[in-house]
């Protein structure tokens, strides 16, 4: 568990990284690399529920 939160915590900083970068820049690349981080964020989310549940259990 402690991995998955590892691994959403840099998809996070990815995130907001190449947002800030688009807003800031314009720049396009970077809109693209925020939303692949973006779909990646919601991927580790959905693990980490599943985890969360099984250890609650």
């Amino acid at each position: 568990m402690e991995e998955l939160v590892k691994a959403i915590n840099v998809a996070v900083e990815s995130f907001q990284v190449n947002a800030a970068a688009q807003v800031a820049k314009g720049n396009k690349a970077a809109g693209v690399r925020a939303r692949k981080a973006a779909l990646e964020v919601i991927k580790l989310m959905k693990d980490f529920r599943k985890a969360s549940v099984e250890a609650a259990k």
